[in-house]
């Protein structure tokens, strides 16, 4: 994988990360877009191919990763407010592996039995995967001779937009969020998506 993202965005933006016996590899891409932004991606998750259902046929395949803000400094690791990626997405990774199971565009899941929220500025406790959003170009599909490895990306989720995209729907939520100008990039500082506008009834 380091080397199909090294002919994609050049050997200067694409490096490994250091980390522990028995985790999943990672790298970190420094790309360029408007803003510089930060990618952390698994780096071998997709040589296990997921038992997806016959309608996912196709998508065996996939790498999670987390897009950070600019205004993260990720490098300091004993941050809480910002080293719990490198857990979460070691955990999310090894938990697919060692259940046998599936991860999809959609999946939703809690961060913890405890519920609790992700770090003090990040208050969210649930997660989402979804294909690339803002990275959608940037993170298409690799292509090699004998699958395609594809991209999730991990979404933090408040319990009501959990809610509501449960009960209506992917496509629903999906448009709620391009409505609200959320992508995948973490943001410390959002709001909820599904926060109903109150209008001024006329008298």
């Amino acid at each position: 994988m380091k080397e199909q993202l090294i002919k994609r965005f050049g050997e200067h933006r694409v490096s490994e990360l250091p980390v522990k016996d028995g985790e999943i590899p990672l790298l970190i891409l420094d790309l360029e877009l408007k803003t510089p932004t930060t990618v952390i991606v698994t780096n071998g998750l997709s040589n296990y191919k997921m038992p997806v259902p016959e309608k996912w046929e196709g998508r065996e395949h996939n790498e999670l990763y987390f897009c950070l803000p600019s205004y993260w400094e990720w490098e300091d690791t004993n941050n809480p407010q910002m080293n719990w990626v490198f857990y979460w997405i070691q955990r999310l990774a090894k938990f697919v592996i060692e259940k046998e199971t599936w991860f999809g565009h959609g999946h939703t899941m809690p961060c913890g039995e405890e519920l609790k929220p992700l770090s003090a500025t990040m208050k969210q406790n649930y997660f989402m995967l979804s294909d690339p959003l803002l990275l959608e170009r940037e993170l298409a599909p690799v292509v090699l001779e004998d699958k395609e490895i594809n991209f999730l990306s991990i979404i933090p989720l408040f319990r009501e937009e959990l809610d509501y995209k449960q009960s209506k729907g992917m496509f629903k939520f999906a448009d709620k969020m391009i409505t609200a100008g959320v992508t995948e990039k973490l943001d410390d500082f959002r709001g909820l998506i599904t926060k109903r506008k109150w209008r001024m009834k006329r008298k």
